[in-house]
């Protein structure tokens, strides 16, 4: 389902029932009537879902109402049920709609939407993102504790307030700190993109708090919350940000990062959502 066709497009219409619909063509494409964690795959977390459990099914995310095809390089386009050693079903999602593609708001969070709407109770939300802590090196994964949304926009429609205090769920981090205790934490920045940040933007996201760079999650976050969800956030260290890094960024580089980490970080991701 590609540009005027999806209904996320009308501004008359109700995006959680669209939301529900897509739960349910999921429901009867997969076999599987619920799911407990949803999870999205940034750069370098694809391989994730092979080690998680048992693959159940794998649809083209283009056959469920209000998706379409990525249109990055390096991200997937499947909706992926997988059976965890626990019991519980995961839906991963390796079809995100980033910001800066201007699709609007509605479709970069309809996946969050569709997971809350399949009965996750938990999102773990992936990236690949550039680092300001000169210590993270390229490879590295950090959780994220806290965000700072540079959007200037919000998945929030009229007189709707949700509480962020506790956005990304301390209980989860501290489950992803029993599997690793090595793993560090950090604030992350969304800027809408798609080009990378300048020198003195990073600076300036240093100086308010922020320690990674990128362009999605945020608003997916908020989402999530909104849907009663908790949030489990993870950056992949692709490149330090601009101005850290002694060389130019480039997204072949962020590519070739996420390919050199996968086996890591996917075998750390795995380990995690076996228990959520």
């Amino acid at each position: 389902m590609t540009g005027k066709n999806n209904p996320l497009n009308d501004p008359n219409s109700n995006p959680f029932e669209i939301a529900r619909e897509a739960a349910d063509q999921i429901a009867k494409l997969s076999g599987i009537p619920h799911h407990d964690i949803g999870l999205t795959l940034g750069s370098g977390w694809a391989k994730a879902a092979e080690l998680m459990g048992e693959k159940v099914s794998e649809i083209d995310a283009e056959q469920v109402i209000g998706f379409s095809k990525p249109a990055v390089v390096g991200h997937g386009g499947k909706l992926t049920s997988v059976r965890l050693p626990n019991g519980k079903h995961a839906l991963v999602i390796g079809a995100r709609t980033h910001f800066y593609e201007d699709h609007g708001v509605r479709r970069v969070v309809h996946s969050v939407r569709t997971a809350a709407a399949t009965g996750a109770k938990i999102m773990v939300l992936t990236n690949g993102a550039g680092g300001i802590k000169d210590h993270w090196k390229p490879g590295t994964p950090v959780l994220i504790n806290d965000h700072i949304n540079l959007t200037a926009s919000s998945p929030l429609e009229g007189a709707t307030f949700i509480d962020l205090t506790d956005l990304y769920s301390k209980r989860l981090r501290d489950i992803a700190h029993e599997v690793d205790p090595s793993l560090d934490e950090g604030v992350y920045v969304q800027f809408r993109g798609p080009h990378y940040e300048t020198p003195a933007e990073v600076q300036m996201a240093k100086a308010v708090g922020g320690h990674i760079v990128g362009m999605s999650t945020s608003l997916e976050a908020i989402a999530a919350r909104q849907a009663g969800m908790e949030v489990l956030g993870f950056s992949l260290i692709t490149n330090l940000a601009a101005g850290i890094s002694p060389s130019p960024l480039s997204h072949e580089e962020v590519l070739q990062a996420g390919k050199d980490a996968e086996p890591v970080i996917s075998r750390l991701l795995a380990r995690i959502a076996a228990k959520l």
